[in-house]
């Protein structure tokens, strides 16, 4: 496992649900794609439910790290996409997530609204950065 650091910068909001800034120290770099809410078979997880395709799409990065070596304790970076992003969103996306990254520190995050994704079923796309030793 690598060692992370979480210092609150001062002057910044602290959000409990993400870290304004994370000191990553290890021997390896895992990046994953962008991953979507699809299972194995390439069929659409969670229908036009933004809540359970973010879920899908977690389990999916959460298989992308084990294939790496390492899990969701190691993710120091995860970037957020959302088709016609809403600020309401925020919330579904933030309570989906959650269970994902209990009982630790959160990682930096990024959400960015986006006019479509590469296929228009596809609501959200989520990639992640871990660090490990």
């Amino acid at each position: 496992m690598s060692k992370l650091e979480h210092p609150r910068p001062q002057g910044l909001l602290h959000n409990a649900a993400f870290s304004q800034v994370i000191a990553a120290t290890g021997t390896r770099t895992i990046y994953t794609a962008g991953q979507v809410a699809i299972d194995e078979h390439g069929e659409l997880v969670g229908g036009s439910d933004l809540a359970l395709q973010t879920e899908q799409v977690m389990r999916n990065v959460g298989l992308a790290l084990a294939a790496a070596r390492t899990g969701f304790d190691d993710v120091v970076k995860i970037t957020t996409y959302v088709v016609n992003y809403k600020p309401e969103h925020r919330a579904v996306i933030g309570q989906a997530r959650a269970p994902f990254f209990a009982g630790r520190t959160p990682p930096a995050s990024t959400l960015v609204g986006v006019s479509a994704l590469a296929m228009p079923e596809w609501l959200v796309e989520i990639e992640a950065i871990a660090v490990v030793d």
